[in-house]
């Protein structure tokens, strides 16, 4: 499963500007390891209950990992589609206020807009935002989104296809994802913009669990990502 993604990113490697290798490099490998995470996904709503070939339509249409395990796990605990599908309306509501800080970075005709949306993820914005000019913005978002959403795809199936077989808690798979994360946010910390839009987040986040329903928390703390817009990016 691995060995297509790897042939098909060493191509695209080989063709990019000198300049834009290390971005690309840094962009493509967090694709293929956060991507193949998916299988975690397929395993997961197979054990729910789901074929196959739903859980691949899913994650073809949603791809969203967090709001995919949200109706997978409450359709697993007996929950209603309803109930399945406003929390996952809930959790994937953040990835618009994201679509705000990509916003300049993502221009051109609307057919390009209209797929670029769908890669919108926690992942894409982490690695875009990383990036110190608009050239090298641009290139992390569509070499990471095209990547994660090619092996989040295949490890969807693989995982699928295997089953309850494997379970995703045994084998620690279930932090898999939050600790990716972690890593790629993580250079953020070094400028003040980061720092600060971390402990934003952190505080709204805490403040408001309290008082909103599971999962809306979140996508408050999710504002916090506006701190983190570049305005000096230069257009390179």
């Amino acid at each position: 499963m691995g060995r297509l993604p790897n042939s098909l990113a060493r191509m695209v490697l080989d063709r990019l500007d000198p300049e834009l290798r290390p971005v690309a490099t840094a962009s493509v490998a967090v694709g293929i390891v956060i991507g193949a995470f998916g299988a975690v996904f397929g395993v997961t709503a197979v054990a729910a209950g789901g074929t196959v070939l739903q859980a691949c339509a899913m994650s073809a249409l949603v791809f969203t990992g967090a709001s995919q395990f949200s109706a997978a796990s409450v359709i697993a605990d007996g929950g209603s589609t309803a109930a399945a599908l406003s929390s996952s309306l809930l959790l994937g509501a953040r990835n618009g206020v994201y679509g705000l800080t990509l916003a300049k970075v993502l221009d051109g005709p609307l057919a390009r807009r209209l797929v670029a949306a769908q890669l919108v993820l926690d992942e894409t914005t982490a690695m875009a935002t990383a990036q110190s000019t608009r050239r090298e913005q641009a290139a992390a978002f569509w070499l990471t989104g095209v990547t994660l959403y090619l092996c989040w795809l295949l490890g969807t199936l693989g995982g699928a296809l295997v089953g309850s077989e494997i379970d995703p808690e045994r084998w620690g798979l279930d932090v898999a994802l939050p600790a990716g994360f972690i890593a790629m946010v993580w250079p953020h910390f070094r400028t003040r913009q980061g720092r600060l839009a971390g402990i934003i987040g952190a505080v709204v986040c805490l403040a408001t669990i309290p008082f909103v329903p599971v999962g809306m928390s979140i996508m408050c703390a999710a504002v916090a990502v506006l701190v983190g817009i570049r305005p000096e990016a230069e257009p390179a």
